[in-house]
């Protein structure tokens, strides 16, 4: 008896290959929107996480490191002043040249009681006016103000009615420790006749431009330098000034040593007596 003979499969109607064709579609679109979901998700901030990466995980982009100098840079010079003496926050003009003079003073004032003047800041601003500049006719303490280690004493001289008028204001500190500290004379401070040029504490060489401004009328303006061992080392014949606030100059020609501690004094009078107003700076040779 022959096998039975197997009959071919009806070929698939058309409905059933469109039913195909679009699960295919249906298939690509989702393919196609995981895809874009994933590379819109990737931005500068994030990448693919690295070998060392635990799984799943992305990587942030470090910011950027700054280098570091690798010393610290130069700071801006001072307008201010130098310091020659260690410790002592201002140029030393009179009595002393620095803490090694002062303590010398000091030794000699508790072994003996010698020159008791230098605790007293009025004695120490008129001395350093009358003896050391040379003002006699300023003769007369007219203000003082004391505050921690700094003074401030007004000198000046009785005018025609008999009233006192201030000529400058002495600034002085403390040089040294101790409660028996010596006052010493270490600037002015200037209001209608001022000393601006060289600034204070500079260092500077012969000649030097000195100048300010000067509030008043017909003045003469004498300039000095001197440095408090030798003397006067310096003297510019007066300047003819006057005005509101008027800028004045002279240049003066000096001789001291390198190094040493000068006074620029410049003063002004005639109307009443020799010095009406006077200005100090404190500067270094150079």
């Amino acid at each position: 008896m022959s096998a039975p003979v197997e009959q071919p499969s009806p070929p698939a109607s058309k409905s059933h290959r469109r039913r195909w064709i679009a699960v295919l579609a249906a298939v690509v679109v989702v393919v196609a929107g995981v895809l874009t979901a994933v590379l819109l998700r990737s931005g500068p901030g994030e990448r693919e996480a690295s070998p060392g990466s635990p799984p799943g995980t992305t990587e942030s982009t470090p910011a950027p490191v700054v280098p570091v100098p690798s010393s610290p840079p130069a700071p801006p010079p001072s307008s201010s002043r130098s310091l020659p003496v260690p410790g002592f926050g201002f140029p030393p003009l009179w009595p002393f040249t620095g803490t090694a003079d002062a303590l010398a003073w000091q030794q000699s004032y508790r072994s003996g009681g010698h020159q008791p003047w230098h605790l007293d800041a009025g004695s120490t601003a008129q001395s350093f006016t009358q003896g050391y500049l040379g003002y006699q006719n300023v003769d007369l303490v007219t203000e003082t103000t004391v505050h921690g280690r700094e003074a401030w004493v007004g000198v000046g001289y009785r005018n025609p009615s008999g009233t006192p008028s201030t000529a400058g204001v002495i600034h002085l500190a403390k040089l040294g420790s101790g409660t028996d500290a010596p006052w010493e004379v270490v600037g002015t401070r200037d209001t209608l006749l001022t000393l601006t040029q060289p600034r204070y504490g500079a260092m500077v060489a012969s000649p030097v431009t000195v100048g300010g401004r000067v509030t008043g009328v017909d003045e003469n303006l004498v300039t000095q330098i001197r440095e408090s061992r030798l003397g006067l080392v310096g003297q510019a014949p007066g300047v003819p000034a006057g005005g509101q606030n008027t800028p004045w100059s002279v240049r003066v020609s000096f001789r001291a040593p390198v190094g040493s501690v000068l006074t620029i004094a410049v003063a002004t009078g005639g109307h009443v007596t020799d010095v009406e107003r006077f200005a100090v700076t404190a500067v270094v040779a150079g």
